[in-house]
């Protein structure tokens, strides 16, 4: 198995865990604004894009439904990621194919969705 993948379902199952361990904002009324959490000028971190791609684009991104490239399968990705980081992400934002835009993440930045690519490419793109 890909080590990043491994990684990732680690962290995943991490967040989900932690997160049922402590109170939610949710109880009080509140909700969350997952945009707060991860400035653009940070960057978002591991634990966001873990729990962004569990919540949104593994649905797709696990088992290639609808003609969606594998998460961590190279071969799956060889040809988008030779179009160029800007494309995917237009593509991405806009929709294209069966993905629909914002791929399922409404709360979602540019830079998140960049990361996504990265995690589920296998590794920084161009």
């Amino acid at each position: 198995m890909n080590k990043r993948l491994a990684l990732l379902i680690v962290i995943v199952v991490m967040v989900f865990g932690i997160a049922g361990c402590g109170g939610s904002d949710q109880s009080q009324g509140v909700e969350p604004n997952l945009l707060e959490e991860s400035p653009l000028e940070e960057g978002p971190d591991s634990v966001r894009v873990a729990r962004l791609w569990s919540q949104s684009c593994a649905l797709c991104h696990v088992s290639g439904v609808a003609g969606a490239p594998r998460s961590g399968n190279a071969d799956d990705w060889a040809a988008r990621l030779a179009t160029g980081k800007p494309l995917l992400l237009k593509h991405t934002i806009e929709g294209y194919n069966n993905m629909p835009p914002l791929g399922y993440c409404m709360a979602c930045t540019e830079a998140d969705f960049s990361a996504l690519i990265d995690l589920m490419a296998g590794g920084v793109t161009k």
